[in-house]
């Protein structure tokens, strides 16, 4: 048949399904299309029959046939991401933490999105071509911290080392310190909440909400490291899952909103006075996690930005206390945290 392609599976794309292969290669072929083309063996694997989920190597041949004027479709076109000057590019690494041949950990900055929508011009995702070095494509995102968060972030340099990673993430196999300095002093100053988080929508936008019938399971540890009368405190919290906006609101469940939190502590969430910014104080602190190779884990932890440091120094806090980047001993029992505190 004119028109055949036989294209050869490459290392970034071993042991993915033969769906999502096509997803990848050819988006705009509907899953209808591709499993009617599958039984009639127009698309084969090796010169065989394939099947939707059958998973594939390296090395492997798809038999890729004419889509013609069915779908017009041809293989996804990479588009341009903005252009950065040598200065902007230079900036750009200044924030790597961490480089091996998988893997890229950054520090991001607080106020850049990780991802573009509407009215956002400049956003992570686009920026990532300067964190290419020797390779011919772009680290890809596996996870995503809020535009207003800062601290840690992993990028994976294929699309296989992608997927390991995102499964890290879903199978909670990654774990991820956060520091956060709170208006108020938590009670009890260590413990965990479990509230379970649900979507709301209202005419001033969309918010999460604790909802014990419609949420999902939301689980966050936390423990006071230093505070300063009951005006304010340096909690570190470690999320358990990984729900929109999680922290954020299980500390205004707290009465302790993450300073700079308007969105979910109203006034409440900035201190009064010139000595603190009213930013987000919320820093993705330390993260752990399997190395894609399978040899030992990835540790890094990420430097505080600057209106995090200058509040530190105002309340005297000492980022040099080892405690405050330790994970928690997740086999030991703390108090569970169910109720407001008045």
């Amino acid at each position: 048949m004119s028109g055949v392609k036989q294209v050869t599976v490459s290392a970034d794309d071993d042991d993915i399904r033969l769906d999502r292969w096509f997803k990848r290669h050819y988006p705009e072929l509907s899953y209808g299309r591709l499993e009617k083309l599958l039984r009639k063996g127009q698309i084969r694997l090796d010169g065989k029959r394939a099947k939707s989920k059958q998973r594939i190597t390296k090395g492997q041949v798809v038999r890729v046939p004419p889509f013609g004027d069915e779908g017009g479709l041809r293989p996804i076109e990479k588009k341009e991401d903005v252009h950065l000057s040598e200065q902007e590019i230079d900036e750009i690494r200044s924030w790597v933490l961490y480089r091996d041949d998988d893997v890229i950990v950054i520090n991001k900055p607080a106020g850049l999105p990780t991802q573009g929508g509407t009215g956002i011009k400049r956003h992570l995702d686009g920026l990532l071509h300067a964190l290419k070095y020797e390779r011919a494509d772009k680290p890809r995102l596996c996870h995503r911290l809020d535009k207003d968060t800062s601290g840690v972030l992993v990028l994976a340099r294929s699309a296989n080392v992608a997927a390991q990673l995102t499964k890290s993430f879903k199978t909670k196999d990654a774990r991820k310190l956060y520091w956060a300095l709170t208006v108020k002093v938590p009670n009890p100053r260590d413990g965990k909440v479990f509230q379970p988080i649900a979507k709301y929508h209202s005419h001033h936008g969309e918010r999460m909400v604790i909802d014990a019938d419609e949420g999902k399971d939301a689980r966050t540890m936390y423990r006071t490291i230093e505070s300063t009368g009951n005006v304010a405190a340096w909690v570190a919290l470690e999320p358990l899952t990984g729900r929109t906006h999680q922290l954020r609101v299980h500390c205004a469940y707290l009465k302790t909103p993450i300073q700079g939190d308007g969105k979910y502590g109203g006034q409440d969430a900035y201190l009064t006075g010139d000595g603190v910014s009213k930013k987000m104080h919320l820093h993705a602190r330390r993260i752990q996690i399997p190395s894609p190779d399978g040899v030992g884990v990835i540790d890094v932890t990420a430097p505080l930005p600057e209106h995090m440091i200058r509040s530190w120094d105002f309340f005297d806090f000492d980022t040099g206390m080892e405690e405050a980047d330790e994970l928690f001993d997740l086999s030991k029992k703390v108090t569970a945290t169910y109720k407001n505190h008045d």
